[in-house]
């Protein structure tokens, strides 16, 4: 039985519509307009399934990011394209989000599994952001991602990439490893644990109920770690998750510390121990090429109404594409147009939405 973690959201909804109304409001009076970003539909039919913006020539870092959007709580839906416009309009980056579509109707379903188009671009891509739950692609199209890795490319694992993957229905997949339940020598816990160096552990904090406040590691941020780049605050409203066997290598940013509440103001809840909340770690495929991961478990849609969270993971974007050394001292992540994110909960999207909606 699926446990129903969107019990009492509505109420939570209310106690932040007030600092939300706020933010659309600042929003509306900032940042570039949508016009001078290039958009592009891919798909045909009832197959539309991604959204490509084009950077202005002027800033053009002649580098891909492919954001893949698919699970069924967080609204990843909602953040990745709101993160590609981002990369695209301030940073120069050439983005394309990927989004989990019903395939009989062409709507946006975050609760499709098994149905996915366009992982051919990452043939192209020179980074992946990967915000996904439980997904179970056919092997058409996990054989670009699985190639993708082999190569020892970049990957970016949002909140839920942490247990990306799950082979239920198709437990004969050629790439069943990547599930989170995997027992495959070698590929224990699946994709999670094998190249992000964590799986599904739990819910550290009570979900729906306790917010997230990050700890800086100052040592870190004070040697100039380029993902700690200008970070001040981060907080957000989705608690914090258990980990538990992160490796060795894994350098630990951020460390997450529940609060007791949703909101900016709410104090820590004592008593309950601090977990890694963001780090980095190089990861080895099978081809025994090596890669950069950078994780963290926050990453609801409404987490990035906060503007040091946007700034962790354009830097992170930096970082791993190997542009260090071009990073703004305090990088640019203004909203590109309008970004109005829901709450999180099962069942809650927006339904009958197309992907340019």
């Amino acid at each position: 039985m699926r446990r129903d973690y969107s019990e009492g959201m509505p109420d939570v909804g209310r106690r932040i519509s007030g600092s939300l109304k706020y933010f659309r409001k600042k929003m509306a009076t900032a940042g570039i307009a949508m016009a001078l970003l290039g958009q592009a539909i891919t798909g045909t039919g009832q197959h539309q399934n991604a959204l490509t913006f084009e950077p202005e020539a002027s800033l053009n870092k002649n580098k891909y990011i492919v954001l893949i959007a698919g699970d069924e709580a967080y609204r990843s839906e909602e953040s990745m394209p709101m993160l590609a416009k981002i990369l695209a309009a301030r940073h120069g980056f050439r983005t394309t989000v990927l989004f989990s579509i019903n395939p009989a109707t062409g709507f946006v379903d975050p609760d499709e599994h098994q149905y996915m188009r366009g992982m051919e671009q990452l043939e192209k891509a020179d980074l992946v952001i990967l915000a996904t739950r439980f997904r179970e692609y056919p092997d058409d199209q996990m054989a670009y991602f699985d190639q993708y890795l082999q190569a020892g490319k970049p990957i970016i694992g949002i909140r839920t990439a942490t247990h990306a993957f799950r082979y239920a229905k198709r437990p004969d997949s050629r790439y069943a490893r990547y599930g989170f339940t995997s027992t495959r020598k070698g590929w224990e816990n699946g994709f999670g644990k094998k190249i992000l160096g964590e799986t599904w552990v739990s819910h550290h904090g009570a979900n729906g109920k306790e917010g997230t406040r990050a700890l800086i590691d100052g040592t870190k941020q004070q040697k100039g770690h380029p993902v700690l780049k200008g970070i001040k605050e981060i907080w957000g409203i989705t608690d914090v998750y258990g980990i538990k066997n992160l490796p060795a290598d894994a350098e630990i940013l951020l460390w997450g510390q529940p609060v007791d509440g949703m909101t900016r103001e709410s104090a820590p809840v004592w008593g309950k121990t601090m977990m890694p909340l963001a780090w980095t770690r190089e990861y080895t495929a099978d081809s025994g090429k090596k890669g950069k991961a950078f994780v963290t478990t926050m990453g609801a849609s409404m987490d990035f109404l906060n503007e040091d969270l946007r700034r962790l993971l354009v830097n992170a974007c930096y970082w791993a594409v190997g542009s260090e050394s071009s990073l703004p001292e305090n990088a640019d992540v203004a909203i590109v147009g309008e970004y109005a994110p829901t709450m999180f909960g099962f069942g809650t999207y927006q339904k009958e939405k197309k992907v340019a909606e």
